[in-house]
């Protein structure tokens, strides 16, 4: 089972900027997970949520600010270049989350796969797996529509339809620790459909321990140095 550092060690440092994904490589995190949004000019950036209101205490809105106006508020924000270039360095798999609903529609994952084709060659030497991820069935069709290589990861919450679950094209389910815990029978039903099991957010002891006793493949979490030390000791 592989760690993933979700938005970095987000648990001791700001979520998504370079001392949260550098100290996750201190923690000895397998990858780094990522939200993904376009500014107003086009610059895909590392960001969760549709305003800088939680993390800069500020009304703007991603998409409708251009990346400097977003970087003179919060200099901290990690671009997607930025963040590509360090994981390949430190040869870090990462998972990139496209968020939705956005009034774009789905031009952040052309906007993904374009990248992913212009570092094809510098993506293979590192060694690296990249998976896009979404909670949007239709983000994950279009990427599947754009280049049917790439990895795709299928998130899903309690509410999502069963059928479309059935009926993605993702090569791996994405459900909470929250609604694994509640039905871990879930793990079987994935595992046994030829797919992985990429869960999220796990950052308690006998969560993560369920996690690997269950067979998942991806763990997610905010405390990657916390889980490295669970399963160690278990």
């Amino acid at each position: 089972m592989k760690i993933y550092a979700h938005r970095g060690a987000s648990h001791d440092f700001p979520e998504m900027t370079m001392v949260a994904y550098e100290n996750a490589v201190k923690q000895g995190a397998d990858g780094f997970e990522c939200d993904l949004r376009l500014t107003k000019d086009g610059v895909a950036v590392l960001w969760h949520d549709a305003d800088l209101k939680r993390r800069a205490n500020n009304d703007a809105v991603v998409h409708e600010s251009t990346y400097a106006e977003l970087a003179a508020i919060y200099p901290q924000i990690v671009t997607l270049d930025e963040f590509l270039d360090y994981g390949i360095s430190e040869k870090k798999s990462l998972l990139l989350e496209t968020k939705h609903p956005v009034p774009s529609r789905t031009a952040i994952e052309d906007y993904v796969v374009k990248k992913l084709h212009a570092e094809a060659k510098r993506i293979e030497k590192s060694g690296i797996d990249i998976t896009v991820m979404s909670f949007s069935w239709f983000a994950v069709e279009r990427v599947k529509l754009l280049d049917r290589s790439i990895a795709l990861t299928y998130l899903i919450r309690e509410t999502t339809p069963k059928f479309s679950i059935k009926y993605s094209s993702a090569h791996s389910i994405g459900p909470g620790i929250a609604q694994l815990r509640k039905k871990p029978a879930l793990a079987q039903k994935v595992k046994s459909a030829g797919r992985k099991l990429n869960v999220w957010t796990v950052d308690e002891a006998e969560d993560i321990i369920l996690c690997r006793q269950l067979g998942v493949d991806n763990l997610i979490t905010n405390r990657p140095g916390f889980a490295r030390e669970v399963l160690t000791a278990n």
